[in-house]
C-alpha cells in the first residue's frame, strides 16, 4: 500500500507539471500571462485535490494486485 506522504508528493509534482504545461496552454490561448495563469492555477487546485482523492481510493482497492 502507498503511503499518505508519497501520494501527497507525487501529486505535488505531477501538479506542478501540469501547471507549467496549462500556464502555456492558457497563454497561447488567450495571449495574457495573467490570464492563462489564473485559469491554469484553478485547473491546479481543482486537479490537486482530485488526484489525491483517486490516489487513495486506488490505494484502499486490493483488485488487480498480485
Amino acid at each position: 500500500m502507498e503511503t499518505r506522504r508519497r501520494t501527497l508528493i507525487k501529486a505535488v509534482f505531477w501538479n506542478l507539471l501540469g501547471l507549467t504545461v496549462m500556464s502555456l496552454v492558457g497563454f497561447a490561448a488567450t495571449g495574457s500571462f495573467a490570464v492563462g495563469g489564473a485559469m491554469a492555477l484553478v485547473n491546479t487546485l481543482i486537479g490537486f485535490v482530485m488526484y489525491i482523492g483517486y490516489e487513495r481510493f486506488w490505494a484502499g482497492v486490493a483488485w488487480g494486485r498480485a
